[in-house]
């Protein structure tokens, strides 16, 4: 997937982090530890796409500075 605009990263952003707090909600809920490993990847998972994502945005704002 391609990075977009300014105005699609703030949004990406946005729903990668909501979708972290939602894992969050759900590792507090998750008992055994399977449930809890795949949590924890997902969160990963999740954390790792919102770094790329806001790297890309910095990115895109010192270019259009």
């Amino acid at each position: 997937m391609g990075i977009g605009s300014l105005s699609e990263l703030d949004d990406r952003i946005a729903i990668i982090r909501d979708n972290i707090r939602q894992l969050v909600e759900q590792a507090a809920a998750a008992s055994g530890s399977q449930n809890e490993t795949l949590v924890a990847d997902r969160i990963a998972q999740q954390t790792d796409e919102l770094e790329r994502l806001s790297k890309a945005r910095d990115d895109l704002l010192a270019k259009k500075s």
